[in-house]
């Protein structure tokens, strides 16, 4: 019965069992069938991290799958009912747990990330408008971000989620800027410290809430995400504490098209603990009273690209990484990417950029795109 209820939900994406097109998924272990109907996303990407079933391309499958809105069809289930009573109970994103991010996602190892990722090591979506290939969108990036907060040399530059200093290196070299970056990661801590020395970078391993110095502007590339509705009052409220009267605050977030309170349950537990895609509706109330909203890009199909570059270092650096994982890791690990990938081409997940002044740009902002 729930092998018929599985294969007749995956019909109506046009994705068939055992058959041939790149969508179409093969089931190696007929578990896979209860797994997903008890247990919804969870149980279907534990079943793919345990071997039940494959597909050439997991990407097209995710894209089918949540173009066709499957998610919304399957019962709310247990691991659902409890993120979200979870998420409204307990306030997950507190300053106690601030550093759990860090040890469990980007302290794992830096040997990942650095054949993951871009030369300058930067976890966030690239821009591809004119770029061909990942360096060069992540580079359009962060030269993006510069440009829309107009950096000057000698400018003292905040920034929320640092990670390894991609951004803050890219600032200092090519606009002389002064970079506070701050991350919950040891291991970004470490390794930043190295690419950066010898520029006016300084890397602090520090919780948001313990910043109080003053800056001509602040930039958060993806890190609200690790934030917290409960928490996005306190977060704009730094904002507004440490940001200079004529600054701007450029906020580079993924986006959810809905409000919610917690993340999909495969995602929290094994990829982004206690992680959060924030609404529109969320933030403009987060920001209302505190924060002028000059400008809003959204770029999201530019993060299917990205994720596909990332799959794509990942899978071809496996071998020279694979002793220090194991190939459940390397399941797991597609399964995020290429997933996430599908979300963003669905248009299930936005991108955004939003510009904020404190008290509203004498004369207008100029958007640069």
């Amino acid at each position: 019965m729930m092998k018929q209820f599985i294969t007749n939900l995956l019909h109506q994406a046009n994705i068939a069992v055992a058959g041939d097109q790149p969508w179409d998924i093969a089931v190696h272990d007929d578990r896979f069938y209860r797994a997903v109907g008890t247990h919804g996303s969870l149980g279907l990407g534990e079943a793919y991290m345990n071997g039940w079933w494959d597909v050439s391309q997991l990407d097209q499958f995710f894209h089918r799958v949540l173009a066709a809105k499957l998610d919304t069809k399957v019962q709310l289930n247990w691991p659902v009912l409890a993120a979200v009573i979870t998420g409204r109970l307990f306030n997950l994103q507190r300053q106690a747990k601030a550093f759990e991010i860090g040890q469990r996602h980007y302290d794992i190892g830096n040997d990942l990330y650095q054949r993951m990722l871009d030369e300058r090591l930067t976890y966030t979506c690239g821009y591809w408008k004119d770029a061909q290939t990942l360096d060069q969108a992540q580079e359009a990036k962060l030269d993006l971000v510069c440009k829309k907060i107009g950096v000057q040399p000698g400018q003292r530059v905040l920034d929320i989620g640092g990670g390894w200093g991609s951004f803050a290196k890219f600032a200092a070299e090519r606009y002389g800027a002064h970079v506070v970056a701050i991350t919950v990661s040891q291991a970004q801590v470490d390794l930043g410290q190295k690419l950066c020395a010898g520029l006016p970078v300084e890397l602090r391993l520090q919780d948001y809430r313990d910043v109080h110095d003053s800056f001509d502007h602040i930039v958060s590339l993806g890190m609200f995400e690790h934030v917290g509705v409960k928490n996005y009052h306190s977060y704009m409220k730094v904002v507004q504490r440490c940001l200079k009267a004529n600054g701007l605050f450029l906020l580079h977030t993924i986006g959810s098209n809905v409000s919610g309170m917690s993340t999909d349950p495969w995602i929290a537990k094994y990829i982004f603990p206690n992680s959060m895609i924030p609404s529109l509706k969320q933030i403009a109330t987060a920001t209302e009273g505190r924060l002028v909203m000059e400008d809003w890009h959204n770029f999201s199909a530019d993060y299917d690209a990205t994720l596909l570059a990332w799959f794509h270092n990942f899978d071809t650096h496996w071998s020279e990484i694979k002793q220090h994982y194991s190939e459940r890791f390397y399941r797991m690990w597609k399964y995020y990417l290429l997933s996430c990938a599908g979300a963003f081409r669905a248009r299930n997940l936005q991108l955004w950029q939003i510009v904020f002044s404190k008290a509203g740009i004498v004369g207008g902002y100029h958007s640069i795109r």
